[in-house]
């Protein structure tokens, strides 16, 4: 099995929160996304969650709050790389401080966009902003919430 930690930004302003269109060269399907990403080998999550806003989408960002940790399994024959892979995702509420919005250089962000969190569900979209959304509304005291079933538009 392989394994992954990784930071996620929820910025939510306004009814709006922000999403980041994942769109690799590989053969995975283009989709919406929290902004965030894996965490550095020696990196702490808070600082790297800070890195990836400011890398994949040109915002400057701070940290307001640990909203909680999920823990996530996906088997083999839905894994990008076909082995059973966990990812642990940190989340985060964030608050945009500045900066101006641009693609990800060199990267698998080309946009980054503002929508109102009524439109999120009719997005294809990583069920990873279904979780960041779902701890930023209930802000549970344990930190963690009930697994997102992926179907649909929503996916790994």
């Amino acid at each position: 099995m392989s394994r992954r930690l990784a930071a996620y930004a929820v910025c939510v302003d306004d009814g709006k929160v922000l999403l980041a269109r994942h769109a690799p060269s590989s053969a995975t399907t283009p989709h919406w996304t929290l902004p965030g990403g894996g965490v550095e080998q020696g990196e702490d999550p808070f600082d790297a969650v800070i890195r990836e806003v400011a890398e994949e989408t040109g915002y400057d960002a701070v940290v307001e709050r640990l909203l909680g940790v999920d823990s996530r399994v996906i088997p083999a024959a839905e894994a990008v790389r076909g082995i059973e892979h966990q990812n642990v995702g940190v989340f985060y509420r964030v608050r945009i401080t500045g900066g101006e919005p641009r693609p990800e250089p060199n990267g698998d962000v080309p946009e980054s966009v503002w929508t109102p969190i009524p439109e999120v569900a009719t997005r294809r979209r990583s069920s990873l902003v279904d979780v960041g959304l779902a701890l930023a509304r209930i802000v549970p005291p344990t930190g963690h919430v009930d697994p997102v079933p992926v179907g649909g538009l929503i996916q790994h």
